[in-house]
């Protein structure tokens, strides 16, 4: 989700790229959720970081407790860690699917806000 809105609405600040410490495929909930807010992520690919370009990054946000205690080293690149929830983990045990969707919802509106304040992080 924050490559998506990375993309669509700070294109003109930044490059961004997603990839995550393990392959999980896209969710069809976050695609679902994203669709809502007029972006499609359906063609976005499931990427580990040893997947992403050659180049040097100036700046790494990871946005899960996983990938922040497990990113790698970026030769030249500041890591800042904002913490999101996991929605498939928050959903795991919710079986009605309004209520997963809620909380989809919920974590992709604070990431929206994330990526619209990102200039904060960039010291600009």
């Amino acid at each position: 989700m924050a490559e998506g809105f990375a993309n669509s609405i700070k294109s003109d600040v930044l490059m961004a790229y997603s990839a995550g410490t393990k392959k999980h495929g896209i969710n069809p909930r976050a695609v679902q959720v994203m669709k809502e807010v007029g972006i499609d992520i359906s063609s976005n690919e499931s990427n580990t970081t040893d997947e992403l370009p050659e180049q040097n990054f100036d700046i790494v946000f990871t946005v899960c407790s996983d990938a922040h205690e497990n990113c790698p080293y970026f030769s030249g690149g500041k890591i800042i860690h904002v913490g999101f929830e996991d929605p498939p983990r928050l959903t795991a045990e919710i079986t009605d699917e309004e209520e997963i969707l809620k909380i989809y919802r919920r974590v992709r509106d604070e990431i929206k806000d994330f990526v619209n304040n990102i200039e904060s992080y960039l010291g600009e």
